[in-house]
Order: C-alpha cells, then structure tokens, then sequence
C-alpha cells in the first residue's frame, strides 16, 4: 500500500529509547484532512494521553486550511486516536511505569487515510544523548575518510 509521509517527530528518537511502535488512526474534520495532506502539520510539541479508555493527540499543530474560511478548525484541538481496546489497556499498563512515556513518532497517510505512528517511549538521560551524539559523529567520520 502507498504511503506517504507527511510530518515526523525528529526529537523523540533523539530525546526518548523508542520501546515499542504502534498504528492509530486519527479523527479528523474535513478541514483537517486537507492541511495535512497539504503537509501542514507540527509533531515537535505533541503528546499522548489516556484518559477513560481513550487515547487523544495533544498539541499537535495542524494549520488552518485556507480554503475553509469560517468553517476552520481550532489548529490544537485534541483529536482522538483510534486504537484496539487491548492496545490502549496495554499501553496504560506501561505508562504507569516510571519513565515511560507515549509519544508521536510520525504522521502519514495510508490508502487516503490519515494515521499516526505512535510509541512507547522511556526518556534518556544526558550521558545517553552525549553517546549517540559520539557515534554520529564517529560514523561521520569514517563516512568522510571513505569518500575520499
């Protein structure tokens, strides 16, 4: 199936241990569907929440769709998730650990369908950042003594 990607969270691989992945869908309105398909959405400050058995994307940016005029959405209203009910009993269950976290990894659209890629997430600490910033750079490194 096609996909195309529309925005990605480029700090959480950065910021968090990326645990385990999963697809959710996303209720949108009409005006919604359009700007991100424009690619007119922010992840950078977004989150997940569960409350009452429901998942819901917070902050998450989608701009105004210009088209819309008065019939325009709020750009950071909530917008729920549609996940499996075992999917979100079991991401309650781990997010009740200390350090874990959700997180949105990434939106794209799937068959004309916009979905998110979310995941369970635990944060790192700065001796974990400064090690990955190691081997980048090392990796960068060897990348440019093979070029030459």
């Amino acid at each position: 199936m096609d996909v195309k990607i529309v925005a990605t969270n480029r700090k959480a691989k950065f910021e968090y241990f990326i645990l385990d992945t999963f697809e959710a869908g996303i209720t949108l309105r009409g005006s919604e569907i359009k700007s991100i398909r424009a690619g007119q959405i922010s992840l950078s400050e977004a989150y997940i929440s569960i409350d009452n058995n429901e998942a819901w994307l917070l902050n998450a940016h989608v701009a105004p769709y210009n088209q819309a005029n008065r019939f325009n959405h709020d750009p950071l209203r909530p917008r729920k998730l549609l996940l499996h009910r075992s999917e979100i009993r079991r991401l309650w269950a781990d997010i009740r650990q200390k350090g874990v976290t959700i997180v949105p990894l990434r939106v794209y659209l799937k068959g004309g369908l916009a979905k998110v890629e979310i995941a369970m997430a635990k944060g790192k600490k700065l001796y974990d950042k400064r090690a990955d910033m190691a081997k980048r750079d090392a990796a960068r490194e060897i990348e440019r003594e093979l070029h030459r």
